[in-house]
This record gives C-alpha cells, sequence and structure tokens, in this order.
C-alpha cells in the first residue's frame, strides 16, 4: 500500500487526470514473447541478466522461471514456465493509473512506465493478473519490463533472451509467433505455441502477447 504521506498525492493526481474513456492502443506492430517450456533448463540466466540490465535490488523480478512439477513415480515431471510483462493488447494496468504513469507504444507495443510520473500507488500491481508490475520501495515506485527498448531501437534483442543459453526464449512479433512463421529456435518447425499453459491466467482478461511451446503436462486441456 502507498504510504499515508502519499495519499494527499494520489487523491490530487486522480483529481487532475481527466475523466475519460479508456481507449487501447492499436499498435502498428505488436511484439511479444515466446517461451519453450519443454526445452528450458531452468537456468534463470535471462533473470539475472534482467536484474543487471535494470539495476534491480534483491526482491523485485521483472522475468521470473517458475518450475512446475507432479506425478507420482514412476510417471514424475517438471518444467518451467518462464514470464515476464506480457505487453497486453489491453493491458489491465494501464486504465487503473492515476497519473498517466503507465502507456502503450504505438510503433511495437511495448507497455512502458514514465517513472518520473510513477507515485507508487501499486494499483498497477494490483490490476495485473500476471503478476508483472514489481514494487520497489527504495524507490517507492512500481517497475517493471518493457522489453529492454533501448536495446530494440538499437536493433538489438532484449538482455534475457540474448542471455537464454538454451534459445528457448525469443521475441517477435506476436500475430507471427502465434502461427509458427516468425524464424526462431524457440519453436519447432511441426510445434504448435499455445497462447496459456495450466496455472496461467486466462488470456481472454488481457488478451497478453506471448505464446508458449508447452509440456505434455503443462496443456490446459491435459
Amino acid at each position: 500500500m502507498a504510504q499515508e504521506k502519499d495519499k494527499g498525492k494520489i487523491k490530487a493526481a486522480i483529481k487532475r487526470r481527466k475523466k475519460e474513456v479508456y481507449q487501447p492502443v492499436v499498435p502498428d506492430m505488436q511484439l511479444g514473447f515466446v517461451h519453450n517450456n519443454v526445452d528450458c533448463i531452468g537456468c534463470r540466466a535471462c533473470e539475472i541478466a534482467c536484474k543487471d540490465k535494470n539495476g534491480l535490488p534483491p526482491g523485485p523480478r521483472f522475468r521470473r522461471v517458475q518450475y512446475v512439477e507432479g506425478g507420482t513415480y514412476p510417471e514424475v515431471f517438471a518444467y518451467k514456465v518462464n514470464v515476464s510483462c506480457n505487453h497486453c493488447a489491453e493491458p489491465a494496468c494501464l486504465p487503473t493509473c492515476p497519473t498517466g504513469a503507465i502507456w502503450k507504444r504505438k510503433d511495437n507495443g511495448v507497455v512502458d512506465i514514465d517513472s518520473t510520473l510513477c507515485i507508487g500507488c501499486r494499483r498497477c500491481e494490483a490490476a495485473c493478473p500476471y503478476g508483472a508490475p514489481q514494487f520497489i520501495p527504495e524507490l517507492n515506485i512500481v517497475a517493471k519490463c518493457n522489453l529492454c527498448i533501448d536495446e530494440l531501437e538499437a536493433g538489438r534483442k532484449p538482455y534475457c533472451v540474448m542471455a537464454c543459453m538454451m534459445r528457448v526464449l525469443d521475441v517477435g512479433p506476436i500475430d507471427a509467433l502465434r502461427e509458427n512463421r516468425y524464424p526462431t529456435k524457440a519453436i519447432g518447425p511441426q510445434e504448435e505455441p499455445v497462447r496459456a499453459v495450466k496455472n496461467f491466467a486466462n488470456p481472454a482478461l488481457t488478451n497478453p502477447s506471448i505464446v508458449f511451446v508447452p509440456h505434455s503436462k503443462g496443456r490446459v486441456d491435459s
């Protein structure tokens, strides 16, 4: 929760902001992630690269590698699910921000946060069904993955993608990734990426820009 001294700032920001119906931004091209749950070895190199790139203190993680294990001997299984901000087509975080600090880029669909406008109210954190916004107590702001926008603008890929030794994580036009038309080692030629795996929030909530190559035990219908 926001500190007591910040409540006045929050109320003032809400009062200043115009009362208007949020209109989702339709980008010229929507970038998104793909993660291969089957071949990921859970080394967390992507996590470390992300924390290093963004100078994050202990605690906040823009990218999270989740370990999933189950079954009983001899039918046991284990796989990894790798997520960060999904740069949703209809982000739940954006319309909840009272200061307009969160915005969606028109050229590539990246959902970004202007830290100079953030007042640490944490409304976006509560609204996101994927746990993407991360509160940083030392700065009293919320921050998250912005797809390494500076790297993208320089013609490079995000740090997490470049750090992945197994090449199971990649970024590209989400429409092409969904149809396996984007050249990437993360998806095999005969594989069909899916929009959600078990325990992943319903994509219908925000239309997230991510696909998975699912483990057989991670399929929603398995």
